[in-house]
């Protein structure tokens, strides 16, 4: 635990510095994370995100990472829910469009 305290506080502190080595301008960042650009600025300067805030903030600077980890949990998601049984068959699928017409 201590290790990845340490850890993000060195993304804390050098959150500037990627974000200027993105490809994504400031502007950009700041509407995708919808913190105010005054705001944005301040906690920039003073390194005060909040844990939430950095985890947008990463998201839009490693799209592919965010992607992957957003696959990964939707497919242990699926998992849970088929060994669960929550799905619908391929043929429950037509006959629900077929019903409302849609096929």
């Amino acid at each position: 635990m201590i290790q990845e305290i340490i850890t993000y506080k060195n993304i804390v502190n050098s959150i500037e510095d990627l974000i200027d080595k993105s490809p994504f301008k400031k502007a950009y960042i700041i509407e995708k994370a919808g913190i105010p650009s005054p705001t944005f600025y301040r906690k920039l300067k003073t390194q005060t995100f909040t844990p939430d805030e950095m985890l947008s903030i990463a998201k839009i600077l490693s799209p592919v990472e965010n992607f992957r980890l957003e696959l990964k949990a939707e497919i242990e998601q699926g998992k849970l829910d088929l060994k669960n049984g929550n799905f619908i068959t391929h043929g429950e699928v037509l006959e629900e469009l077929k019903r409302k017409k849609l096929i």
